[in-house]
Protein backbone atom coordinates (compact mmCIF):
# COMPACT_ATOMS: atom_id res chain seq x y z
CA UNK A 1 0.00 0.00 0.00
CA UNK A 2 1.12 3.52 -0.84
CA UNK A 3 0.02 6.71 0.92
CA UNK A 4 1.16 10.01 -0.57
CA UNK A 5 0.57 13.34 1.13
CA UNK A 6 0.18 16.34 -1.18
CA UNK A 7 0.91 19.47 0.85
CA UNK A 8 -0.07 21.76 -2.06
CA UNK A 9 0.89 25.40 -1.37
CA UNK A 10 1.05 24.96 2.40
CA UNK A 11 4.08 24.79 4.65
CA UNK A 12 3.13 21.38 6.01
CA UNK A 13 4.26 19.65 9.20
CA UNK A 14 7.80 19.54 10.51
CA UNK A 15 9.56 16.91 8.36
CA UNK A 16 11.68 15.50 11.20
CA UNK A 17 8.64 15.11 13.47
CA UNK A 18 6.68 13.47 10.67
CA UNK A 19 9.49 11.06 9.88
CA UNK A 20 9.71 10.08 13.55
CA UNK A 21 5.96 9.44 13.73
CA UNK A 22 5.85 7.41 10.51
CA UNK A 23 8.64 5.17 11.78
CA UNK A 24 5.97 3.63 14.04
CA UNK A 25 3.80 2.65 11.04
CA UNK A 26 5.20 -0.42 9.28
CA UNK A 27 4.10 -2.01 6.04
CA UNK A 28 3.20 1.08 4.02
CA UNK A 29 5.15 3.19 1.52
CA UNK A 30 4.61 6.74 2.79
CA UNK A 31 5.43 9.61 0.42
CA UNK A 32 5.32 13.36 0.98
CA UNK A 33 4.85 15.92 -1.81
CA UNK A 34 5.82 19.29 -0.30
CA UNK A 35 6.26 22.65 -2.05
CA UNK A 36 9.60 23.05 -3.80
CA UNK A 37 11.05 25.11 -0.93
CA UNK A 38 10.63 22.15 1.46
CA UNK A 39 11.95 19.37 -0.77
CA UNK A 40 15.49 19.40 0.64
CA UNK A 41 14.26 19.45 4.26
CA UNK A 42 12.01 16.45 3.65
CA UNK A 43 14.80 14.52 1.95
CA UNK A 44 17.17 15.35 4.83
CA UNK A 45 14.60 14.06 7.32
CA UNK A 46 14.62 10.69 5.58
CA UNK A 47 11.14 10.98 4.06
CA UNK A 48 10.41 9.55 0.63
CA UNK A 49 9.92 12.84 -1.17
CA UNK A 50 8.14 13.64 -4.43
CA UNK A 51 7.77 17.04 -6.08
CA UNK A 52 4.32 18.34 -7.00
CA UNK A 53 5.21 18.76 -10.67
CA UNK A 54 8.12 18.29 -13.10
CA UNK A 55 8.92 19.56 -16.59
CA UNK A 56 9.70 17.39 -19.61
CA UNK A 57 12.99 19.17 -20.43
CA UNK A 58 16.19 18.97 -18.40
CA UNK A 59 16.90 22.67 -18.82
CA UNK A 60 15.74 25.66 -20.82
CA UNK A 61 13.78 28.90 -20.81
CA UNK A 62 10.80 27.57 -18.86
CA UNK A 63 10.23 30.12 -16.10
CA UNK A 64 8.63 28.65 -13.00
CA UNK A 65 9.33 25.02 -13.93
CA UNK A 66 11.71 22.44 -12.47
CA UNK A 67 13.49 19.67 -14.34
CA UNK A 68 13.93 15.96 -13.59
CA UNK A 69 17.69 16.40 -13.19
CA UNK A 70 17.20 19.23 -10.69
CA UNK A 71 14.94 17.02 -8.58
CA UNK A 72 17.38 14.13 -8.74
CA UNK A 73 20.15 16.48 -7.62
CA UNK A 74 18.16 17.23 -4.47
CA UNK A 75 17.65 13.55 -3.72
CA UNK A 76 13.96 13.68 -4.62
CA UNK A 77 12.51 10.28 -5.50
CA UNK A 78 9.70 11.26 -7.86
CA UNK A 79 6.92 13.67 -8.75
CA UNK A 80 3.20 14.07 -9.05
CA UNK A 81 1.99 14.92 -12.53
CA UNK A 82 -1.42 15.92 -13.83
CA UNK A 83 -3.06 16.87 -10.55
CA UNK A 84 -6.51 18.28 -11.27
CA UNK A 85 -5.47 21.67 -9.93
CA UNK A 86 -2.68 21.78 -12.53
CA UNK A 87 -5.19 20.87 -15.22
CA UNK A 88 -7.84 23.31 -13.97
CA UNK A 89 -5.82 26.39 -13.06
CA UNK A 90 -2.79 26.08 -15.32
CA UNK A 91 -4.29 24.55 -18.44
CA UNK A 92 -2.30 21.33 -18.46
CA UNK A 93 -3.54 18.92 -21.10
CA UNK A 94 -3.47 15.14 -21.30
CA UNK A 95 -0.51 15.51 -23.66
CA UNK A 96 1.36 17.72 -21.18
CA UNK A 97 0.76 15.23 -18.38
CA UNK A 98 2.00 12.34 -20.52
CA UNK A 99 5.15 14.25 -21.52
CA UNK A 100 5.94 15.14 -17.91
CA UNK A 101 5.42 11.55 -16.78
CA UNK A 102 7.53 10.11 -19.59
CA UNK A 103 10.43 12.50 -18.98
CA UNK A 104 10.43 11.87 -15.23
CA UNK A 105 10.41 8.11 -15.65
CA UNK A 106 13.16 8.20 -18.26
CA UNK A 107 15.29 10.28 -15.88
CA UNK A 108 14.91 7.71 -13.12
CA UNK A 109 12.19 9.34 -11.01
CA UNK A 110 9.00 7.73 -9.78
CA UNK A 111 5.70 9.18 -10.95
CA UNK A 112 2.21 9.46 -9.51
CA UNK A 113 0.03 10.44 -12.47
CA UNK A 114 -3.42 11.80 -11.61
CA UNK A 115 -6.64 11.20 -13.52
CA UNK A 116 -10.28 11.94 -12.74
CA UNK A 117 -13.55 13.42 -13.87
CA UNK A 118 -15.44 16.57 -12.92
CA UNK A 119 -18.95 16.54 -11.49
CA UNK A 120 -20.33 17.73 -14.82
CA UNK A 121 -18.62 14.89 -16.66
CA UNK A 122 -19.91 12.32 -14.17
CA UNK A 123 -23.45 13.72 -14.32
CA UNK A 124 -23.33 13.53 -18.12
CA UNK A 125 -22.37 9.86 -17.96
CA UNK A 126 -18.89 10.57 -19.33
CA UNK A 127 -16.78 9.30 -16.42
CA UNK A 128 -15.55 6.20 -18.24
CA UNK A 129 -14.77 8.12 -21.43
CA UNK A 130 -12.80 10.79 -19.54
CA UNK A 131 -10.78 8.22 -17.62
CA UNK A 132 -10.10 6.20 -20.74
CA UNK A 133 -8.75 9.24 -22.61
CA UNK A 134 -6.58 10.36 -19.69
CA UNK A 135 -5.18 6.93 -18.86
CA UNK A 136 -4.54 5.94 -22.45
CA UNK A 137 -2.53 9.15 -23.01
CA UNK A 138 -0.28 8.22 -20.08
CA UNK A 139 -0.09 4.60 -21.15
CA UNK A 140 0.87 5.50 -24.72
CA UNK A 141 3.78 7.60 -23.47
CA UNK A 142 4.96 5.47 -20.55
CA UNK A 143 3.58 1.94 -20.83
CA UNK A 144 3.18 -0.07 -17.64
CA UNK A 145 6.43 1.31 -16.24
CA UNK A 146 7.52 -0.18 -12.92
CA UNK A 147 7.95 3.27 -11.31
CA UNK A 148 4.57 4.55 -12.50
CA UNK A 149 1.64 4.80 -10.09
CA UNK A 150 -1.75 6.25 -11.02
CA UNK A 151 -4.07 8.21 -8.76
CA UNK A 152 -7.81 8.39 -9.35
CA UNK A 153 -9.06 11.67 -7.96
CA UNK A 154 -12.65 12.60 -8.77
CA UNK A 155 -12.35 16.36 -9.16
CA UNK A 156 -15.68 16.90 -7.39
CA UNK A 157 -14.27 15.31 -4.23
CA UNK A 158 -11.04 17.31 -3.93
CA UNK A 159 -11.08 19.77 -1.06
CA UNK A 160 -14.88 19.67 -0.90
CA UNK A 161 -15.40 17.24 1.94
CA UNK A 162 -17.27 14.97 -0.50
CA UNK A 163 -15.81 11.52 -1.04
CA UNK A 164 -16.59 8.85 -3.57
CA UNK A 165 -18.29 5.89 -1.94
CA UNK A 166 -16.07 2.80 -1.66
CA UNK A 167 -18.15 1.23 -4.43
CA UNK A 168 -17.64 4.24 -6.72
CA UNK A 169 -13.92 4.21 -6.04
CA UNK A 170 -13.71 0.49 -6.75
CA UNK A 171 -15.55 0.87 -10.05
CA UNK A 172 -13.23 3.64 -11.23
CA UNK A 173 -10.07 1.87 -10.06
CA UNK A 174 -11.04 -1.36 -11.79
CA UNK A 175 -11.55 0.59 -15.02
CA UNK A 176 -8.20 2.37 -14.72
CA UNK A 177 -6.39 -0.92 -14.06
CA UNK A 178 -8.08 -2.54 -17.05
CA UNK A 179 -6.52 0.19 -19.19
CA UNK A 180 -3.07 0.29 -17.57
CA UNK A 181 -1.93 -2.40 -15.15
CA UNK A 182 -0.33 -0.28 -12.45
CA UNK A 183 -1.16 0.49 -8.80
CA UNK A 184 -3.94 3.05 -8.39
CA UNK A 185 -4.33 5.36 -5.39
CA UNK A 186 -7.60 7.04 -4.41
CA UNK A 187 -7.52 10.81 -3.90
CA UNK A 188 -10.36 13.08 -2.87
CA UNK A 189 -11.04 14.17 0.73
CA UNK A 190 -9.37 11.09 2.24
CA UNK A 191 -9.50 11.29 6.03
CA UNK A 192 -8.82 8.91 8.94
CA UNK A 193 -12.55 8.20 9.28
CA UNK A 194 -13.04 7.02 5.69
CA UNK A 195 -9.61 5.55 4.88
CA UNK A 196 -10.43 2.04 6.16
CA UNK A 197 -13.43 1.53 3.87
CA UNK A 198 -11.77 3.03 0.82
CA UNK A 199 -8.57 1.01 1.11
CA UNK A 200 -10.44 -2.21 1.81
CA UNK A 201 -11.56 -2.22 -1.84
CA UNK A 202 -9.68 -4.80 -3.91
CA UNK A 203 -8.43 -2.38 -6.58
CA UNK A 204 -7.54 0.51 -4.26
CA UNK A 205 -3.79 0.38 -3.65
CA UNK A 206 -3.49 3.33 -1.31
CA UNK A 207 -4.35 7.00 -1.07
CA UNK A 208 -3.33 10.42 -2.32
CA UNK A 209 -4.09 12.63 0.67
CA UNK A 210 -4.56 16.40 0.58
CA UNK A 211 -5.61 18.40 3.62
CA UNK A 212 -5.28 15.52 6.09
CA UNK A 213 -1.58 15.17 5.20
CA UNK A 214 -0.88 18.56 6.80
CA UNK A 215 -1.58 17.11 10.26
CA UNK A 216 0.92 14.53 11.49
CA UNK A 217 -1.56 12.43 13.44
CA UNK A 218 -4.18 12.44 10.68
CA UNK A 219 -1.64 11.39 8.06
CA UNK A 220 -0.21 8.72 10.36
CA UNK A 221 -3.72 7.37 11.02
CA UNK A 222 -4.34 7.03 7.25
CA UNK A 223 -0.98 5.30 6.86
CA UNK A 224 -1.96 2.96 9.70
CA UNK A 225 -5.23 2.14 7.94
CA UNK A 226 -3.28 1.35 4.80
CA UNK A 227 -0.86 -0.88 6.65
CA UNK A 228 -3.79 -2.98 7.95
CA UNK A 229 -5.54 -3.28 4.59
Amino acid sequence: MIVAGNWKMYGGPDPAALAERLADVPGVDAIVCPPYVSLARCVAAGLTTFAQNVHWENEGAYTGEISPSMLLGLGVAGSLVGHSERRQYFGETDSDVARRAQAALEAGLGVIACVGETQEQRDAGDMETVLRIQVEAIGAACGAHERLVLAYEPVWAIGTGRTATPEMAQQAHALVKSLLDRPVLYGGSVKPDNADELMAQPDVDGALVGGASLDIESFAAICQAASLS
